[in-house]
């Protein structure tokens, strides 16, 4: 027994899975046989042997055992292959009269779906006996009635059929009766008394008489009933019946007390012997429960409701009774008429509650249909919504299997509600639904997305660390851990990009963050990949391209390239006394680290040894005389200059211009050291030593600059002040040409002359000025100003 709890299904929920479709049943029912009243748990057969199917095969292919009338009565152990009794099994309470009680089954296998038919016989023992309706019976026979007379007597019923059924009658020993067994149409045994001999009713009016029944089992059972026989007067007429037999169609839902037929006999004799009376003769319990018939009318009336699917037809017996207990019989056929009043079932035997998306036709549910009703009332029809994914396949007999129509997408409809509705054929159709509830389960088919392709982020130069840049964010159309979005930093492209070093991103949120503080003027941009990666299986991923911008911040001054400020001896400018007004004097270059407006350079004058003398433009830098020079202008003026960026705040440098206002380029002017003079007049001999060195040098240096000088003028584009002529006197000046970048515009010229003193003992050379940062000329420049970068210049 704790075997059976065990394997034991349960009776209201069948569930399981099926992968493929039904493949086509067994061909042949496999057929058993068992006694009926066998005890439960008891083996009926081999099934797996029977099926040709391997020992465990049962197991692995989920076997199951349905029967039709939805009722399990069989048990299949899946480990032995052994086909078991679930519960004793009465063959009267299934089959009732009818002699061949056979079960239908089916063995349902997954993995491939087979079914295989069945077939099982319950074979009747005799365990009924048989028994009469009622204990005694009274008979009334006139006393003129011939031998060989027949009179019918009550039958006894046996539920038992086949040779445990009732096979005949019998009646205790006497002289003028002996009964005879007679068979019926519907299979029945009647008891007919028939008379031997005459009767005389003053010689006995009366006889007891037993009436046994008796089956054919072995042993064979048996049942009694009482017969009084009275012996009455003469009444030579038996009521007859207008018609025999009576043919009568009723509908199935005909409401209790509707006359069904009333039937009419007849009696010549007179007075009490002519006097009819009816009723129903031998009737069983259903027919008595079923119908009534009134005494002296005849009329017959529904008692009990009809069903046609239980009951098709009733062959009920009337009896037709005279005063005198003369009878007549007759027979009225009573057919129900089916009416559509059964709803069609539907039996789920397998449901999935979910699928994975992305599968090709997965099986959803099995299910069998059935209407109780006959002809076009149980004709059906299955159908579901046009608008799901699914449709239905007949499979075997009224199976059908719900499947998927295509692959199913969970980011498009996560879940379904498919009605399954049957509808007979029936007037008025009638239907019933049944609602599946399906969840599709998702399955990792999309890469996260991120909500842009490309991500520009801005951040200020020298940021503190760990400071938050911006966000990134993916989104992923999965479910679970399907859409949980994991973010990264991918390698770099550039080796030279320390990316590690530079930023980072909190994996869960894609906040990217500065891992330390950056400068414009060291890294103005950069760009990398981000990557976001789902946890699924296997993970999905996508990436998108992040750019930084370092915004500048005004956190450098500006530098002048030019005049350099290197503490050594001043930067002199000389400028003639007969200069224009706006004539250029000098330019201050100078460069600023930052970018933008922080780069942007004004220029103002702060201090002159003579205000109004000299101005200076902001834009570029360029010193020019305001006015003309007038000889009460000192010669030595000094000039402090400041150069300003355009940042917040601003940031400055300044810068000291000296300017020599001469008379003409023919003398030197540039001052020497007052150390030197005195020591020049303190030792004539260096000073005559000097001069003639100078002079010889002079003569030589004279020759080589005035061959320059005639080839530069020729070649030259650029106006200048005293046009390209060798000056006066006995050193010879040279052209220095400086062009540049920067805030220096244009190019511009200076005529500088060699000069020596007397009074000195040494050379100073003035080396021309160009910064390597602003210097970029052409190759047209550079053709042309070859020979004056060479040129020497004292200091």
């Amino acid at each position: 027994m704790e075997m059976l709890e065990r394997i034991q299904p349960n009776r209201q929920v069948m569930a399981f899975i099926l992968v493929v479709f039904l493949s086509q049943a067994h061909p042949e029912p496999i057929r058993y046989s068992v006694l009926e009243e066998t005890e439960s748990g008891s083996f009926v057969a081999h099934v797996s042997k029977d099926l040709g199917l391997r020992i465990g095969e049962l197991t692995a292919r989920s076997a199951r055992v349905v029967s039709d009338d939805d009722k399990q009565r069989l048990l299949l152990d899946c480990q032995t292959g052994n086909l078991l009794l679930k519960d004793k099994l009465d063959r009267e309470d299934l089959c009732g009269p009818t002699e061949s009680c056979v079960l239908h089954f089916q063995v349902l296998l997954e993995s491939p779906v087979q079914f295989f038919e069945g077939e099982l016989a319950i074979q009747d023992i005799n365990d009924h006996s048989p028994v009469f309706s009622t204990r005694e019976m009274l008979l009334k026979i006139p006393e003129n009635s011939q031998p060989g007379t027949v009179f019918p007597l009550k039958l006894a019923q046996d539920l038992d059929v086949g040779s445990n059924g009732l096979q005949k009658y019998t009646i205790s020993p006497n002289s003028h009766f002996h009964v005879l067994t007679r068979n019926h149409s519907e299979g029945k045994k009647y008891p007919d008394l028939v008379q031997d001999k005459a009767l005389d009713r003053e010689e006995q009016p009366e006889f007891s008489l037993t009436l046994m029944a008796l089956d054919g089992g072995s042993p064979p059972r048996s049942g009694t009933i009482a017969v009084q026989i009275l012996v009455m007067d003469v009444n030579d007429n038996a009521p007859e019946f207008v018609h025999t037999p009576y043919e009568v169609q009723v509908l199935e839902n005909s409401p209790l007390g509707s006359p069904i037929l009333t039937v009419s006999a007849r009696d010549i004799d007179a007075g009490n012997f002519g006097r009819v009376s009816y009723g129903l003769f031998q009737a069983s319990d259903e027919i008595k429960q079923t119908f009534s018939i009134n005494e002296v009318t005849g009329e017959i009336l529904l008692t009990k409701k009809l069903d046609f699917e239980q009951i098709k037809s009733y062959h009920v017996e009337i009896e037709a009774t005279d005063g005198g207990g003369l009878s007549g019989k007759c027979t009225v056929v009573i057919k129900v008429v089916d009416v559509n009043d059964n709803v069609p079932e539907l039996t789920i035997s397998s449901l999935t509650s979910s699928i994975p998306e992305n599968a090709p036709e997965a099986v959803v549910s099995i299910f069998r249909i059935r209407d109780r009703d006959s002809g076009d009332n149980g004709k059906m029809i299955c159908s579901i919504p046009d608008n799901v994914p699914f449709v239905l396949k007949p499979t075997f007999k009224n199976f059908y299997t719900l499947v998927t129509e295509s692959p199913l997408d969970r980011e498009r409809q996560a879940e379904y509600n498919i009605t399954i509705t049957v509808t007979d054929k029936g007037t008025p159709r009638l239907k019933t639904q049944h609602n599946i509830t399906l969840l599709v389960s998702d399955v990792n088919d999309n890469a996260p997305a991120f909500t842009k392709t490309s991500y520009t982020f801005f951040i200020p130069e020298n940021n503190s660390p760990a400071l938050h840049i911006g966000s990134v964010s993916a989104t992923d159309a999965d479910a679970g851990a399907n859409a949980q979005v994991t973010y990264s930093l991918l390698p770099s492209q550039d080796p030279s990009l320390p990316l590690a070093s530079l930023v980072s991103i909190n994996a869960d949120n894609g906040h990217l963050f500065a891992l330390r503080a950056l400068d414009y003027e060291a890294l103005q941009a950069f760009e990398f990949l981000v990557g976001a990666t789902d946890r699924g299986v296997p993970a999905l991923s996508s990436q998108a391209l992040v750019r930084v911008q370092v915004l500048d911040a005004n956190d450098n001054s500006p530098f002048v390239l030019y005049p350099l400020q290197n503490g050594s001896a001043p930067c002199t400018e000389l400028v003639p006394r007969a200069a224009e007004p706006g004539y250029l004097v000098s330019k201050v270059v100078a460069v600023d680290g930052d970018s933008g407006q922080n780069a942007w350079l004004s220029y103002q004058l702060l201090k002159a040894t003579e205000p109004g003398l000299f101005g200076v433009w902001a834009h570029n830098g360029e010193v020019r005389t305001a006015r003309l020079l007038s000889e009460r202008d000192a010669a030595k003026q000094r000039l402090l200059l400041l150069v300003k960026d355009n940042g917040e705040p601003p940031r400055s440098a300044s810068v000291t211009l000296h300017v020599l206002l001469v008379d003409g380029f023919s003398q030197p002017y540039l001052p020497l050291p007052e150390a030197a003079t005195d020591a020049a007049q303190a030792d004539p001999l260096t000073v005559y030593l000097v001069i003639a060195l100078a002079s010889v040098s002079s003569l030589f240096l004279f020759s080589v600059l005035a061959f320059i000088a005639v080839r530069l003028c020729r070649r030259s584009r650029a106006a200048w002040v005293g046009g390209c002529s060798v000056p006066e006197g006995h050193l010879q000046g040279h052209l220095v040409d400086i062009s540049g970048t920067g805030t220096l515009s244009q190019s511009y010229q200076y005529e500088v002359c060699l000069t020596g003193d007397p009074g000195t003992g040494e050379f100073k050379f003035l080396k021309p000025i160009f910064p390597n940062l602003l210097v970029q000329d052409t190759e047209r420049e550079t053709k042309e100003n070859r020979n004056c970068r060479s040129s020497f210049l004292f200091s």
